[in-house]
């Protein structure tokens, strides 16, 4: 097998999305995840579909240089779900926003992370309704002045990764736009996680929505906003690496290292293979001022697949059946012929 890069990846086709959009890094970041893919799975080019629903962030299948299926508005999730079922031998990957996946396509959201088929799942969220220019979505911060909330919104705000994990997710990370190595990172843990990945992806709009994320993506905010969560290592953050979370209780709580007694020792490892989905949904839930933002890989672990039980019960009837072909169907229960 020819060994792919970026190029591959990359169509011919303009990337017509906004100068200083967060879906450029995001796509920049899926074309170089997938050749490490390709290679740590043995995939070739053709196994690779990528699907859409509508909106900025689903114009991302022009921009690949795979099959690829832009669908209508929230049912990308019940287009990436037949294509898995109908040839499991593709590697589904999924763009949608926040407002596409969330609202609209909520339902079959929910259920194909709790079906755990074997997609792979980039939800661009920017907090707006871009495409249709400025209306407030799913996950727009409560009071959030918008084209259709011109008052400051009245309601509370989706968190991706709660809902994720609410249907039992198996797979999910979240990550800035801005952080292209720990995107690829975080799409290679999914490519490899057998299940339903989700991967939620804070972008920012520069036109109806701009700076949605600064106290995150801020290069003077961000040590002390966020903390990047790794496998078997402590969750460890801040500007000098002196913060991090331990239990009180049956809380997380941030404490800094040297004080209080605290050291390094004291402070969780991350174990994102755990079945303890509580650690992960705190970890999920964090939010400042008091608790940094969780970035990487929240979770991974294992569970039966949706396509793979289809899979195995089609075999098993097949195996079973007195009836092989259209014509012993024909001819099968009661039948008379007619003369």
């Amino acid at each position: 097998m020819a060994t792919l890069s970026f190029k591959d990846f990359k169509s011919d086709q303009e990337v017509r999305w906004c100068p200083g959009c967060g879906d450029h890094a995001v796509l920049a970041s899926l074309q170089r995840a997938l050749p490490k893919v390709s290679q740590a799975l043995s995939y070739e080019k053709e196994r690779y579909v990528v699907v859409s629903g509508i909106g900025c962030s689903s114009r991302l299948p022009y921009y690949m240089d795979t099959y690829g299926f832009h669908s209508i508005h929230g049912r990308a999730t019940a287009i990436s779900t037949g294509i898995k079922v109908a040839n499991p031998w593709l590697t589904v990957w999924q763009a949608c926003g926040d407002g596409d996946a969330l609202a609209i396509g909520g339902n079959h959201f929910i259920h194909a992370i709790r079906r755990n088929i074997d997609i792979n799942i980039i939800l661009f969220n920017n907090q707006i309704y871009g495409l249709t220019k400025g209306q407030y979505s799913p996950t727009s911060k409560f009071g959030a002045i918008t084209k259709t909330s011109p008052y400051g919104t009245v309601e509370h705000p989706f968190n991706p990764g709660s809902l994720v994990l609410g249907a039992k997710g198996t797979f999910f990370a979240r990550s800035l736009d801005v952080e292209l190595k720990l995107n690829e990172e975080i799409m290679t843990a999914a490519a490899l996680h057998d299940g339903c990945s989700v991967m939620e992806m804070l972008t920012n709009c520069v036109i109806f929505n701009d700076g949605a994320h600064k106290q995150l993506s801020d290069p003077a905010l961000k040590a002390d906003n966020t903390i990047v969560l790794r496998h078997g290592e402590r969750m460890i953050f801040g500007k000098d690496r002196d913060k991090g979370l331990i239990f009180d209780g049956k809380k997380l709580r941030v404490v800094h290292i040297g004080e209080g007694g605290f050291t390094e020792e004291d402070i969780l490892i991350h174990d994102a293979h755990t079945d303890n989905i509580g650690i992960h949904m705190a970890l999920a839930d964090m939010k400042g001022p008091d608790y940094p933002v969780a970035l990487g890989v929240i979770r991974d672990v294992r569970d039966i697949t949706y396509d793979d039980g289809v899979r195995d019960q089609v075999k098993d009837v097949m195996q079973k059946s007195k009836i092989h072909s259209v014509d012993e169907l024909l001819h099968s229960g009661s039948t008379w012929e007619v003369e």
